[in-house]
């Protein structure tokens, strides 16, 4: 199995999306895949221009000459692709939702029923996978991930991909947090790792795996008032 996980967080590895990704791609390598981890902050790709040059003018091929290039074809040629991103503004954030917006070249311009709805129908050569979320979101409550959920389910129908799971940490900033202190949730991160062995042996994540690395880390109210407090100093901080 072929995994290509890609990592939009601007923190790279030392953000909060970090730490539930990695132990989930540990898991996958336990298992024998192969994982490739792309950091889109080293990347230089560009907004689609929305011009249609991949469909028709150079099928398959973007016009731009940009990091998309190389990257496009280890994306359709992947069983699993990961997509891990922050919450910015209720979907993925800026870096990623280019690379999503820059697949286009993977489909045909004409229209085909699918599902009692019109789709572009792949490339050939252009293999359907897996496509996994693995998000952070520094609000409390799980709701706040809805938007991005419904955003990638249509993205995977149109990608003719299964979505196979997402993993989801809301108040995100309190794991990092409880984990410096020695706190008791390293079952979150020993869940992501099990949902790493899980798409790779079962081809999904249970239900259950994905619950406990969402779960309730600290009351909403502690959460709030750890925040308020923290921000209160560091705006304290700069006035000096």
């Amino acid at each position: 199995m072929r995994v290509v996980a890609i990592n939009s967080s601007p923190q790279k590895n030392k953000g909060n999306t970090a730490l539930i990704l990695n132990p989930f791609l540990e898991g996958i390598k336990d298992e024998g895949a192969e994982v490739e981890l792309i950091f889109s902050r080293d990347l230089n790709i560009n907004p689609c221009q929305g011009e249609f040059a991949c469909m028709v003018k150079t099928p398959g091929h973007c016009i731009q000459k940009d990091d998309m290039n190389w990257l496009d074809p280890k994306i359709s040629q992947a069983d699993v692709v990961v997509l891990a991103s922050p919450v910015y503004c209720d979907g993925v954030n800026g870096s990623m939702k280019n690379i999503m917006d820059r697949t286009l070249p993977q489909i045909l311009p004409f229209f085909e029923v699918h599902n009692n709805h019109l789709r572009h129908p792949l490339r050939e050569g252009v293999k359907p996978g897996k496509i996994v979320l693995v998000s952070n979101c520094g609000l409390w409550e799980m709701d706040n991930f809805q938007p991005l959920l419904t955003h990638m389910d249509a993205y995977c129908k149109n990608s003719h991909d299964e979505f196979a799971g997402a993993l989801l940490r809301p108040h995100g900033p309190a794991l990092m947090n409880m984990l410096e202190h020695g706190m008791p949730v390293d079952d979150v991160l020993e869940a992501a790792r099990e949902a790493g062995r899980q798409i790779v042996r079962n081809g999904e994540i249970s239900e259950e795996t994905l619950q406990i690395v969402s779960r309730e880390l600290l009351p909403r109210e502690m959460y709030m008032q750890i925040l308020n407090q923290y921000f209160t100093h560091e705006i304290e901080k700069w006035k000096k």
